[in-house]
């Protein structure tokens, strides 16, 4: 069963902890969510330690000579070994359990277990607009290694769902994918497209090779499903694509065509490049559904990889989530020569869209998505048009209807009242009203003598008193007084 977790992190950071942790498990069965409330504690240390995490992964990848989608700078790289880079993974995964094992988040650990089976497939969502809880690899929670079809994924506070427009109108009934081939120095994007291309039966597929702005620009105008990125990226306060070897572009600068893409049904985005949480927090701002990203720098044949164990689980049918977390495990195999290899892919997810599926995607799936859009905006509009008496063909049946209901009662309430009245001024029921009168009367409970009445008895003795001899009439004063 497909299930549904939001843990919402609301005022706070890392570093002074969350005074209030609200999660809420969502099913199919329930019109409401289960709801439990927690917090957690300050953790100070956890973002220097992942900072000087990020330092040794980026020496060792240096030292290694491992081929990365990001330009690394000299400044940050130190020498460093596996072995005390395999110590600090599991001291930064130490920490962050025992953080998250806490005993102000330990009703909330409690009750999700309680909640949920080990068969069930389990969306996580970590709501929270603070960087350092952004950069948490989430999938070290030892709760996720009680579940294995649970999955990870992150959102902003604040989301909405994405505004549609009138979608472009496409005959292929084909997914339609634009795949941005970028800046290629010191690395392969060609394996990148070869995978896609195996797609194309069941998709119409337009490559842009290191193109430029304009062009770029013009094709997202053009109404696609799924966008995908390989090249070099990074994050600087925001995130930077660069497309070609002359141009970095910000998605600020592509903020109009994917708005346009995104209310024509642009879905999914998929950024196979380094250093994605930037990118993924701008395209947050613009309501997409999902985006799929590598929080750090990735080495060329990781994202290779993953890219196609993603594609391979998601075409079969499997959904989103599940693809990611198969595809995100298959990469430990490689751990032994790219470490940390697993903890790099990522889903953003705006919690107001339905996670898409591949085979609702095509012709179909539009038509479908038109469809039910047609079917809320026909609910809502006549849910705020007034009441009018309406003198349409349509409504003549509806009127005839009712005049044929409504009639018959109205002449078997007349003949019943007619039927009643007559017989009681005949006086055919007046032994039953009588008899029923009398019943009530015997009903009524008996009734004490009440103290506060006085009982004046006269008597013949009384009119023999000598004060009353010559008074005619009623009792003199003088014979009441005795």
């Amino acid at each position: 069963m497909e299930k549904l977790v939001v843990l919402s992190f609301g005022n706070g950071d890392v570093v002074n902890g969350f005074a209030s942790v609200r999660a809420q498990l969502w099913d199919a069965d329930r019109a409401y969510p289960i709801q439990v409330t927690g917090g957690l504690p300050g953790a100070p240390e956890l973002p220097s330690l992942y900072r000087q995490w990020q330092l040794l992964y980026l020496a060792l990848h240096h030292r290694l000579g491992i081929p990365s989608r990001i330009k690394i700078k000299a400044a940050d790289v130190t020498n460093v070994s596996e072995m005390e880079f395999n110590q600090f993974c599991q001291r930064l995964s130490d920490q962050i359990n025992y953080w998250l094992s806490s005993a102000a988040f330990r009703p909330i650990d409690q009750q999700l277990r309680t909640w949920l089976n080990a068969s069930d497939e389990v969306r996580i969502i970590i709501e929270t607009n603070d960087s350092y809880l952004r950069q948490l690899p989430w999938h070290l929670w030892h709760f996720f290694a009680a579940y294995p079809h649970a999955e990870v994924a992150l959102s902003l506070l604040n989301y909405q769902r994405s505004r549609k427009s009138s979608p472009i109108k496409h005959t292929a009934k084909k997914a339609r994918i634009l795949a941005i081939l970028g800046d290629s120095q010191d690395i392969d994007v060609h394996r990148d497209r070869s995978y896609l291309e195996q797609l194309s039966t069941q998709a119409e597929i337009h490559f842009l090779v290191e193109p430029k702005r304009e062009e770029l620009n013009h094709q997202l105008w053009q109404g696609w499903d799924l966008l995908f990125f390989a090249g070099h990226s990074t994050t600087q306060e925001t995130g930077f694509l660069r497309i070609n070897p002359m141009e970095n572009l910000s998605l600020e600068q592509l903020r109009w065509a994917l708005n346009h893409a995104i209310a024509n049904g642009l879905k999914l985005a998929i950024f196979n490049s380094c250093d994605g949480l930037g990118l993924a927090q701008s395209l947050a701002d613009l309501q997409i559904p999902q985006v799929i990203v590598m929080r750090e720098p990735v080495p060329d044949v990781v994202a290779q990889a993953f890219l196609k164990h993603f594609l391979a689980a998601f075409v079969s049918g499997r959904s989103l989530y599940t693809s990611v977390r198969e595809a995100r495990e298959r990469l430990q195999r490689m751990e032994g020569t790219y470490p940390c290899a697993s903890w790099l892919p990522v889903i953003c997810q705006n919690p107001a869209e339905v996670p898409i599926r591949w085979e609702e995607w095509g012709a179909a799936g539009r038509e479908k998505e038109r469809g039910q859009d047609r079917t809320a905006e026909e609910k809502q509009a006549r849910d705020t048009q007034p009441a009018t008496h309406s003198t349409s063909q349509n409504s003549k049946p509806k009127v005839h209807n009712l005049k044929s209901k409504i009639f018959p009662v109205l002449l078997s309430s007349v003949m019943v009242t007619t039927l009643v009245m007559g017989m009681r001024y005949v006086g055919g029921l007046q032994a039953w009203e009588l008899q029923a009168f009398d019943q009530l009367m015997r009903s009524r409970p008996e009734e004490p003598q009440d103290s506060r009445l006085l009982i004046v008895t006269i008597t013949e003795d009384d009119f023999q008193l000598p004060e009353q001899q010559q008074r005619q009439g009623s009792l003199s004063d003088l014979a009441l007084a005795n």
